[in-house]
């Protein structure tokens, strides 16, 4: 075996192990060494097809690796810092609401939660309010049988982002560091939901 196969068995090696991986950044960067690789080993043996496969399997690597690098450092600064959870915005659907709609009742199931942006919101049954920059419905993802633990009436005009469990899942199970960079920004959140007043902006239920 000489050193130009050597490049390509480096290349076939690299691609199997990011097959492999059950993490999306590792699998991501492992994915574009590679494929440097067997771009470099398809040159040495004049095959395009080779090198036109892997180049344009980079910059869909590369876009996923800085979506996946971003999300981690956006939860990460959430959980360090106010706890804002603007960069949930582009995995949900904002929704309008006028005063006196019911966006969900106690003992519904729980199929998506929503980060509050203008208004105001009201668990009834803890007499609570969720002003913008509060997120309510987490816990229905957790509950048994992802069943409501409480009731969300508009008392005055405003909007909420609407987040599908789906979609905090998806995240969850792409990559395990924003799983637990999430944990610990809901875990923060209950604890601050715990010592509360009754006009908040920042409560799960």
């Amino acid at each position: 075996m000489n050193w130009v196969e050597g490049i390509g068995y480096l290349g076939t090696a690299l691609t199997i192990s990011a097959s492999a991986m059950s993490t999306m950044i590792p699998l991501r960067i492992i994915s574009l060494v590679a494929s440097a690789a067997v771009i470099t080993y398809g040159l040495l043996i004049g095959s395009m097809p080779v090198v036109l496969t892997e180049a344009i399997q980079i910059p869909f690597n590369a876009w996923r690796l800085w979506q996946m690098v971003r999300l981690v450092r956006d939860v990460e600064t959430a959980a360090e810092g106010d706890l804002s959870l603007d960069w949930l915005k582009p995995y949900g659907t904002e929704r309008a609401f006028a005063a006196g709609a019911a966006l969900f009742a106690k003992g519904e199931e729980a199929t998506t939660m929503y980060y509050v942006e203008a208004g105001c919101f009201r668990i009834p049954e803890y007499e609570i309010e969720v002003r913008a920059g509060g997120i309510v419905g987490e816990l229905g993802l957790l509950s048994p049988g992802n069943r409501r633990t409480a009731s969300l009436i508009c008392t005055e005009a405003g909007r909420a982002l609407e987040v599908p469990y789906s979609a905090v899942k998806q995240l969850y199970y792409q990559n395990p560091e924003f799983g637990f960079s999430f944990l610990k920004l809901t875990s923060e959140r209950l604890f601050q939901s715990a010592n509360a007043p009754v006009s908040v902006g920042g409560d799960i239920v």
